[in-house]
C-alpha cells in the first residue's frame, strides 16, 4: 500500500501500490498523478494536531457533535467506517486511520459504494466527524435508517476493544465486548449489546450487513448467534451462541461479522506487512484478499485472514513468533451456511 495526498483537498489516502490515479472519497476529485505524503500531519509539522494539541501542551478537546443527514433514496450501498488512533492518550495506535483509508478505497473502487454513502469517522479531517461516543451512536443509527430489501450495509471499526462484566446473561464467558470511542475515558464505551440492538436487530428481510472489526477481544463483537469454528485444514462447524432467551437475530435480514481475533485474544497493529505504513494486520489481510481475489468464498477469505496474521507474526517476532499470543480471525453470522460455497459479495 502507498500513502499519498489528494491533489485537490490534500487529504491523506492509502491506496494499493502502483495505482496511478484515484478518486478521493472526501472531495470526489480524481487525483493524477498522485502526490506522496510528506508527513503524517498533512504538511503542518510535528506540532500540529487537528484536535488542538501541539507545542508540548495537552488540552482536553471540545468535541463537536455530528448530525448525519438522512440517507438518500439511491443509497442501496451504505457504509460506516470508524478508525481511532487515540492521539495523545496513554494507549495510542498507529494504524487505525490508515485502515479506514484502505477500506474507503476498497468499497468505492472495488464494490462501487457511492462516496456520498460512505460515512467516515476519524480523528483527522472534519472535526464534526470525530469518533466520539455520541457521533458513533448517531452514525450507527444512520447506517440502518430506512434500509430496505436489496441494500448492502458495511460497518468497519479499527481501534481499541475491551470487555466488561455481562449484566444480562447472554455471554458464555460472562463478559460483554465493547468499542472504545475517542472519548471513552469520560463518556464510556459502547457495548456489543447496544451495537446489536442498533444495527443487527432492525435489519429487514433482504438486507445484508457485513461488519469488519479490527480490535482486540472482538470474536463476538456483534453478538451474532452463530460462530464458525474452523481448523487449519478448512473443516468447520457452526457453534450456537444463543445461551439465553435474549434474541440476537435480525428482523429478517442477514448479518455477517469478520473479527480480528477471539474474545480472549489481542490484535496486531504493525508496519510488518507494508513498507513502513502502520495498519491493522487483519484489515490489511482483508483488503489484500478481497482486492486480489476472484470468486472469493467466505471460507477462503477466513483462511486467507488467518494466514496473513501468521505471516505478520513471523515478520515481527522471527523465530520467537510461536511464543507470541495467538491471534485467530473469526467469522460469525445470524445464519448457518456453507462457507466454502457461499461467495463473498458486498
Amino acid at each position: 500500500m502507498a500513502s499519498v495526498k489528494c491533489s485537490n483537498c490534500r487529504a491523506n489516502l492509502l491506496v494499493p501500490s502502483g495505482v496511478s490515479s484515484v478518486k478521493c472519497p472526501w472531495c470526489h476529485h480524481t487525483s493524477f498523478p498522485l502526490a506522496p505524503v510528506a508527513s503524517q500531519y498533512n504538511g503542518y509539522g510535528n506540532n500540529y494536531h487537528p484536535m488542538g494539541f501541539g507545542n508540548g501542551y495537552y488540552r482536553r478537546p471540545s468535541f463537536p457533535t455530528y448530525q448525519p443527514s438522512p440517507p438518500s433514496a439511491y443509497g442501496r450501498k451504505r457504509a460506516v467506517l470508524i478508525g481511532i488512533n487515540y492521539h495523545y492518550q496513554q494507549k495510542t495506535l498507529k494504524g487505525s486511520v490508515n485502515d479506514v483509508r484502505m477500506m474507503t478505497y476498497l468499497l468505492a473502487n472495488r464494490f462501487g459504494f457511492p462516496n456520498e454513502s460512505i460515512l467516515v469517522l476519524t480523528e483527522e479531517g472534519d472535526p464534526y466527524r470525530m469518533p466520539t461516543k455520541y457521533n458513533i451512536q448517531m452514525a450507527l443509527r444512520w447506517l440502518v435508517q430506512g434500509c430496505q430489501s436489496g441494500d448492502s450495509l458495511v460497518f468497519f471499526y479499527s481501534g481499541h476493544g475491551s470487555q466488561v462484566p455481562d449484566r444480562d446473561g447472554d455471554e458464555s464467558d460472562g463478559l460483554d465486548e465493547a468499542l472504545c470511542p475517542v472519548d471513552y475515558q469520560t463518556e464510556g464505551m459502547i457495548l456489543d449489546d447496544e451495537i446489536n440492538a442498533t444495527i443487527v436487530r432492525p435489519l429487514p428481510h433482504g438486507v445484508q450487513l457485513h461488519a469488519i472489526i479490527d480490535t482486540c477481544k472482538s470474536g463476538t463483537f456483534l453478538d451474532l448467534p452463530f460462530m464458525c469454528s474452523m481448523n487449519q485444514a478448512g473443516y468447520y462447524e457452526w457453534e450456537d451462541h444463543r445461551i439465553s432467551p435474549a434474541y440476537k437475530g435480525t428482523s429478517g435480514g442477514t448479518a455477517f461479522c469478520f473479527s480480528a481475533c477471539h474474545d480472549f485474544e489481542t490484535s496486531i497493529d504493525t508496519t510488518a506487512l507494508t513498507s513502513g505504513v502502520a495498519t491493522g494486520a487483519m484489515t490489511h489481510g482483508f483488503v489484500e484478499a478481497v482486492q486480489n481475489g476472484s470468486g472469493l468464498t467466505y471460507g477462503r477469505l477466513l483462511q486467507s485472514l488467518r494466514s496473513k496474521i501468521i505471516e505478520a507474526q513471523k515478520r515481527l517476532f522471527g523465530p520467537y513468533a510461536h511464543t507470541w499470543p495467538a491471534q485467530v480471525p473469526q467469522l460469525s453470522s445470524t445464519e448457518k451456511f456453507d462457507i466454502h460455497l457461499k461467495l463473498f459479495v458486498l
